[in-house]
């Protein structure tokens, strides 16, 4: 069962730090905050505020988000990107997927190029980012310890994807950030479409039809590890991105 912090209260409002704006629909801010007020995961809980209680020397004057993080984007998106969890220092801190650190600075960068963003960095919640026919989530909304959520955390916390994803109504393109988010996006079939018996295998630049017109995309997640290591490089998510546009 999922369970509500009462020492988590959501302090503002979550216009403009989802980027859902005005006029986002009422069921997608009202499942923001209660994401954000979530408490289910006990070992969770305690990671993300010792994050931040333990912060590094370059943001020892930072105030930490510390909560679960909701997706952020256009509600109107028709590409959906599915990371994995928010980092202890970057999500965690900021409030927003893929902000505040080197994962978000890559996969915004190659959003902008492609298109789906304003601008290309994305370093905090208030810096002017708006995703144009994009939105970003995540499985798992707590960071983890060493990225890696157990497989209780991952069902407890994946009704709340399941509900984002159902009130994303414009959603044609999934893509997905990784093996895990691939296997996420598999477990709601009943939302996005079933991605067929045998599930084809995880592959970057994978494409798997899900009927009505949808299709999960597939890229190797924008990890510090796997840029720095060339798993990923820029021109490999421009592929991917490019695709997803041509598709849209």
């Amino acid at each position: 069962m999922r369970g509500r912090c009462t020492q988590d209260t959501v302090p503002f409002s979550f216009v403009g730090r989802t980027g859902l704006g005005e006029g986002a629909p009422k069921g997608l801010d009202a499942l923001s905050e209660r994401i954000a007020a979530c408490c289910a995961c006990p070992r969770l809980v305690s990671f993300r505020q010792e994050a931040a209680r333990n912060r590094p020397r370059a943001f020892l004057a930072d105030d930490y988000w510390s909560k679960p993080l909701p997706g952020h984007g256009d509600p109107r998106a028709r590409l959906v990107v599915v990371g994995l969890a928010p980092a202890a220092h970057g999500g965690n801190r900021t409030g927003r997927m893929f902000t505040g650190d080197r994962s978000g600075d890559f996969l915004v960068a190659g959003l902008h190029r492609a298109g789906f963003a304003n601008q290309a960095e994305s370093s905090r919640a208030d810096d002017g980012l708006r995703l144009v026919d994009a939105y970003v989530t995540a499985p798992v909304r707590c960071a983890p310890p060493d990225n890696k959520p157990s497989p209780e955390e991952r069902d407890r916390c994946l009704p709340y994807l399941e509900e984002e994803l159902g009130l994303l109504e414009h959603a044609r393109v999934y893509l997905a950030l990784g093996a895990y988010a691939y296997g996420a996006l598999a477990r709601l079939g009943s939302v996005i479409g079933d991605l067929g018996r045998p599930r084809p295998r995880f592959a970057h630049g994978g494409r798997v039809l899900v009927g009505s017109g949808r299709t999960v995309l597939c890229s190797y997640h924008p990890s510090q590890r796997n840029v720095f290591t060339g798993l990923l490089t820029a021109a490999m998510l421009d592929a991917v991105l490019e695709t997803a546009r041509g598709l849209l």
